[in-house]
């Protein structure tokens, strides 16, 4: 029973959990972004929103570089507080402006991928990453 209210971390289930955290919410956005590729790839006329007046064609290609570039990089653990940040802006986008007038329901998502990466930028990647294995050789040259 003590256990169960026991706040002290175990820092292998910690780094875990960041694995875990990462591999899932990369898959989930890859999702989105995967299904915009096409478009940006098409050529032609972009249609696509501009919710911050970069026009259409740029709002389309950053977008897509958060969905799926940056969660390729959360995925590996490569940069991963550095890779958050686009996704950071992206969904406060998405929440605060796009569905700014939809019910709750219709930001919920935005709002779970936004508390994840909000996360993933304080905690950082963790030990099973190539983040983690940078640092481990870095941190061994200077010695």
């Amino acid at each position: 029973m003590r256990k169960l209210f026991n706040t002290n971390f175990n820092n292998e289930g910690v780094h875990f959990m960041l694995l875990i955290t990462r591999i899932a919410v990369a898959a989930f956005m890859l999702t989105h972004g995967l299904q915009k590729l096409p478009w940006l790839l098409a050529g032609g006329e972009i249609q696509f929103a501009d919710p911050i007046g970069l026009g259409q064609a740029t709002s389309l290609v950053l977008t897509v570089f958060a969905e799926v570039v940056c969660s390729v990089l959360i995925l590996l653990g490569l940069g991963t507080r550095l890779a958050v940040i686009p996704l950071i802006i992206l969904m406060l986008v998405a929440v605060l402006i796009i569905h700014a007038p939809d019910a709750f329901e219709k930001k919920e998502l935005g709002l779970h991928f936004l508390v994840t990466y909000l996360f993933l930028l304080v905690a950082g990647s963790g030990k099973y990453s190539v983040d983690h294995l940078i640092s481990r050789n870095s941190n061994s040259r200077r010695r």
